[in-house]
């Protein structure tokens, strides 16, 4: 299965290239205190919004910090919240749907309610409401972007479950006297698996616009750490005159959507079983 979907994901030259800047991303969230040169708060009074030269390959913002390095460390932050966040939404949603497409009856009936009441709140607002409660901070930021992505998670694995959950070898399974859990985890949610992971990979993009919208509304992480969103939020009052100040984090996010978007068409494609092999 693995080698199969790495053969299709290979001929797809957007997924590709979504996939490489996804490893940049990595390595520089990893090695940030390798690769940057300088310190994501160290300041230059006399470098104060000055635009790219050779000492500072992007330009320094309003306190004369270097914007590479603080775009470099960002990358962590961004990850960061973007995988966290989507853990939580796939552990949590993953779980409701199995539940409730399993048993079925009043409990799915329930379940799914709960879930059409939250997908009827707009997700900016419910992120917005959400970290207005909690407060900034990373862990609030990843709890609140989280939450608000488990009805997706939660109505395509109760999807997934609906036409599973009747095949012969669950069936089987259960002549055999295994119990529910084991069911639902071991034969179950192993199969559910191709869509969950499309799903994860274009949610993960979609948290880290959350996560730079809500750093933008000034909800998110906190100066002087450096987040993207953040970056863009500060920079307004120069943007006439600095215009660097926004460009170069509105680039930064806008290829890590691109890139998540990419790679996660080239997966739903490559992990389609109706694809040629």
């Amino acid at each position: 299965m693995f080698k199969y979907t790495m053969i299709r994901l290979r001929r797809s030259y957007l997924a590709l290239f979504g996939l490489f800047i996804l490893l940049v991303l990595i390595v520089c969230a990893v090695f940030a205190d390798q690769l940057a040169p300088y310190g994501y708060a160290q300041q230059d009074y006399m470098m104060i919004c000055k635009p790219p030269s050779t000492l500072h390959w992007l330009g320094t913002d309003e306190f004369g910090r270097d914007i590479l390095s603080r775009l470099i460390y960002g990358s962590r932050i961004s990850l960061q919240v973007g995988l966290i966040a989507v853990s939580i939404s796939l552990v949590v949603g993953g779980l409701i749907g199995a539940v409730s497409g399993y048993f079925g009856g009043r409990l799915d009936n329930v379940l799914m309610r709960l879930m059409d009441v939250q997908m009827a709140i707009p997700t900016i607002l419910m992120a917005i409401v959400i970290s207005s409660v909690l407060g900034p901070g990373l862990f609030n930021l990843m709890v609140a972007v989280g939450i608000t992505y488990i009805p997706k998670f939660a109505r395509l694995t109760r999807a997934s479950v609906l036409s599973i959950k009747d095949q012969e070898f669950i069936e089987a399974a259960r002549a055999m006297g295994a119990s529910h859990k084991r069911i639902i985890c071991l034969y179950i949610l192993p199969n559910c698996a191709a869509p969950l992971i499309v799903q994860s990979t274009l949610s993960v993009a979609n948290a880290i616009l959350f996560a730079a919208t809500l750093s933008f509304l000034g909800l998110g992480i906190q100066p002087p750490y450096p987040e993207w969103g953040g970056m863009l939020s500060a920079a307004r009052p120069y943007l006439r005159n600095s215009a660097h100040m926004s460009i170069f984090p509105g680039l930064a996010i806008m290829f890590t959507i691109l890139s998540l978007n990419f790679l996660g068409d080239g997966l739903r494609d490559a992990l389609d079983p109706k694809q040629k092999r």
